[in-house]
């Protein structure tokens, strides 16, 4: 009997549970492997090559290749390991967090410190706005 899960029914948020991690597993460990600074001058000497390393599908190679985080994350990713991609190329997470809404850096931060992004079309599926 597989498990309900009420939380998936939030629009355009991937929910990193026991199913994402199992996804993701071999994605994440690679960006662990980050951690270290031989790994980082391997894979930044010859990126395809080291991520041909891990028994990752082509899906998350090409994600990552990309730098597309929010494709990463629909394949199994942890953002706060795909963190590791972003520093290994230099990027803060402020940066990497604006790639993945479409804006810059600049916007991103400017968003946040107004008080982040809007509550419309934010809510799950299942729930009815607010009468005023």
């Amino acid at each position: 009997m597989p498990l309900e899960k009420p939380y998936l029914d939030v629009p355009g948020t991937t929910i990193f549970d026991a199913e994402q991690s199992r996804k993701g597993y071999h994605l994440n460990q690679f960006c662990m492997s980050l951690m270290k600074a031989v790994n980082r001058e391997r894979f930044k000497a010859n990126e395809r090559a080291y991520l041909d390393e891990w028994p990752m599908s082509e899906a998350q190679k090409q994600a990552v290749l990309a730098r597309d985080l929010n494709r990463c994350i629909a394949l199994g990713g942890n953002i706060y390991f795909l963190a590791k991609i972003g520093a290994t190329d230099g990027k803060s997470f402020q940066q990497m967090a604006g790639s993945m809404t479409g804006m810059s850096e600049e916007e991103y931060r400017a968003m946040m410190v107004a008080g982040g992004r809007p509550i419309a079309g934010n809510r799950y599926v299942g729930e009815k706005a607010e009468k005023n």
